[in-house]
């Protein structure tokens, strides 16, 4: 409930129109009531609701990986190579991607899987981002503010409404639209098409099939009509036309032609999503009647193999991972897969070994890294974790999954000092400023912290505490 929400405000949020003939005018973006920080800011938060209050949210490391990777590719080839984005996926069904403000891109489990070709994922991505970089929701601010402010505020309150109770979200939804929603909805398809235009540059530039746009468009209009009144949720939050897909088509057929075969990661993904999507012996069924027809199929393989995890049958996994892994080419899915089956049967150690050597073949898979550590934490070799992770945090200091992990390693060794520490930052990160401080006074008073520590412990906790007070006054409790 709480994502179509989010995907039909943001579908009146981005209906405002810009007359164009080819790429649009954007106008004096720069004179927006809403600038790149505040809509990052407000996205921000949407996002931190979305992660950490939303069950759908999918926490897969692997799979938003290759979702990043693939939508961070386009994103260096659009019209604004500077914009900040994340991607991440949704657990749902239905077909559906949507923008939130500041970049943030949702994918619905749904879409990925009903995409025939890696060029149609990427054509859906390059849309996204288009609605990103030609700065629609800044637009709205500055040309209609008050109406802007109302939907983003709307937005907010529905995502947090949605923590309790799905009817408050949709009452919130219905508040928001009150106002806006005549006068926005008969301009959505301009902003479509805008969006359209850029996407299709982008998907251009970043080296896959243009004629993946129109194909996956058109095969969605043509499945609107089995549904009837019940549209693909992409299609509600995204009005399309005729017309549209003839616009999309000419421009394709104006473009070098190009023959992109998909890569073995978006394959591998969709077997993943696949064989978790469906109950084992279901899931089982479709994997074998797959392989029966394209028996060297490695991204079927795969799935089977995952299947039969789900399922229990560890021996006739193990037979098929050792085939998968002696006629395929190596990947961080199938190593990451060879670990997990290593974890089914209770040999951690092996899987460290798995991983280990993974991470010196594949030293820019972040998933690996988090897979690595959380298994040298239960094979107990935990200082080992948090030396990777330390390592980790270097660079990528706002990582989640790295501070959890420093913090469940640090638990293991009995270092409460560092254990708290981590675990402050944990919620910092997921906004729960008091939980923060709470975790940081535990740190002072654990005792086995030395100086620098604890001076490290105290100077974070004076700076969390000035953020909790200034949330306090925001929100009219404190003076």
């Amino acid at each position: 409930m709480m994502r179509r929400s989010l995907a039909l405000l943001l579908s009146l949020a981005l209906a405002f129109p810009a007359h164009a003939v080819d790429l649009p005018d954007l106008g004096d973006v720069g004179t927006s009531d809403l600038s790149p920080a505040e809509e990052r800011r407000i996205g921000e938060e949407i996002i931190r609701e979305i992660r950490w209050k939303d069950a759908a949210y999918l926490d897969d490391p692997e799979v938003e990986e290759y979702v990043n990777r693939l939508g961070k590719r386009l994103a260096a080839v659009s019209n604004d190579p500077l914009q900040s984005f994340d991607f991440f996926v949704v657990k749902d069904a239905t077909l559906n991607a949507f923008a939130l403000p500041g970049g943030y891109i949702g994918v619905h489990s749904g879409l990925i899987l009903a995409s025939e070709s890696e060029s149609e994922l990427a054509s859906v991505l390059g849309h996204e981002i288009a609605h990103v970089t030609q700065r629609h929701i800044a637009q709205i601010v500055g040309k209609q503010s008050q109406a802007g402010i109302l939907m983003l505020a709307s937005l907010l309150v529905a995502v947090l409404a949605a923590r309790s109770s799905s009817d408050a979200s949709m009452a919130a939804v219905a508040a928001g639209q009150a106002g806006a929603i005549q006068s926005q909805l008969g301009y959505s398809r301009d902003f479509e098409r805008e969006a359209d235009r850029a996407g299709l540059q982008t998907l251009e530039a970043a080296g896959f099939d243009v004629r993946g746009m129109p194909s996956f468009f058109e095969r969605l209009q043509r499945s609107s009509r089995l549904y009837e009144n019940n549209a693909p949720a992409y299609l509600r939050s995204h009005p399309l036309t005729t017309e549209r897909i003839a616009d999309m088509e000419n421009r394709a057929a104006s473009l070098r032609y190009r023959q992109v075969p998909d890569s073995a990661d978006f394959r591998y993904v969709r077997a993943k999503l696949r064989s978790q999507t469906a109950q084992p012996a279901e899931a089982l069924k479709t994997f074998e009647d797959l392989l029966a027809r394209t028996p060297k199929d490695e991204a079927v393989r795969y799935g089977l193999i995952r299947t039969q995890m789900r399922a229990g049958r560890l021996d006739d996994a193990e037979a098929g991972l050792k085939a998968l892994r002696s006629s395929t080419e190596p990947s961080v899915f199938i190593e990451t897969l060879a670990a997990e089956l290593s974890m089914a049967r209770r040999d951690a150690g092996a899987a460290v070994r798995t991983l280990d050597a993974a991470v010196r073949r594949f030293p820019a898979s972040q998933s690996l890294r988090y897979a690595l550590a959380d298994a040298q934490i239960i094979a107990g070799r935990a200082a080992d974790a948090v030396a990777g992770v330390r390592q980790g945090l270097q660079t990528r200091g706002e990582d989640i999954r790295l501070w959890q992990l420093l913090s469940r390693a640090n638990a293991q060794l009995g270092k409460l000092t560092a254990r708290h520490r981590a675990q402050a930052e944990v919620y910092t990160l997921q906004g729960s400023y008091p939980a923060a401080v709470e975790q940081l006074e535990l740190a002072r008073k654990a005792g086995d912290g030395d100086f620098y520590d604890l001076s490290a412990v105290d100077a974070r906790l004076r700076e969390l505490k000035i953020r909790v007070r200034d949330e306090r006054r925001e929100r009219g409790l404190e003076r």
